[in-house]
């Protein structure tokens, strides 16, 4: 067996980012560290089939948008326009929230890493429960199944509010992972998430665009 690898670098040179263990040595290695990890490529991977899925999302809704007459239809009613943006704003601060997180958890500042992830539960929590009570209000006045409008309104906010909760759902699990304290593993989650969640702001503004340019005549 050879002590070298492709590009003519030692065996013992690599750094096990995996196998540190106590923040120190966290810290330590994600600051010697050449390359993303694994976690990232994996939310990467993710981000870009969601990203397709979504793009056929939109992209229907604007194909079925220009060959309707009217649209929305007139017994549908059109969408506000200035609150949902007022929200969209609001959930984006928590983007910030996890990049901020994901800077105190490379320093090994754990009770920072807490704080930030808990306030970003929280921003999050609040925009879910206001968009989850929305869109029951509108369950109770939309016709749903009898346009393509309605159809395609509930799928792309369904879907975005879907990614939200699971947003939260990681979160969570980071909070009750780092309350054990910092290990590599735990530090690859929390940046594999911030990208996550930096995925799911962009989403939203663009579901949220989508959703009230049907009130743009």
């Amino acid at each position: 067996m050879t002590d070298y690898i492709a590009g003519g670098r030692k065996i013992a040179d690599v750094p096990r980012t995996t196998a540190a263990t106590g923040t120190p040595a966290v810290t330590r290695v994600i600051v010697r560290r050449t390359g993303p990890p694994a976690a990232w490529w994996g939310v990467v991977m993710l981000i870009a089939s969601e990203g397709v899925l979504f793009a056929a999302f939109i992209g229907t809704f604007f194909y079925l948008r220009f060959n309707d007459p009217a649209w929305p239809p007139p017994h549908d009613p059109s969408p506000t326009v200035v609150l949902p943006l007022v929200m969209v704003a609001i959930l984006s601060t928590s983007s910030g929230l996890m990049q901020l997180a994901w800077r105190a958890v490379r320093q090994g500042r754990l009770a920072a890493t807490r704080l930030l992830l808990v306030v970003a539960v929280i921003v999050q929590s609040g925009y879910f429960a206001y968009e989850v009570h929305d869109f029951s209000d509108q369950l109770h006045t939309l016709p749903i199944g009898r346009d393509a409008y309605t159809s395609s309104h509930y799928v792309l906010l369904g879907a975005d509010h879907a990614h939200v909760l699971i947003g939260i759902v990681f979160n969570l699990w980071l909070l009750w992972k780092l309350a054990r304290g910092i290990t590599t593993y735990r530090a690859n989650a929390v940046q594999a998430i911030t990208w996550y969640w930096h995925f799911v702001t962009l989403l939203t503004w663009a579901v949220t665009a989508t959703v009230v340019s049907a009130a743009l005549r």
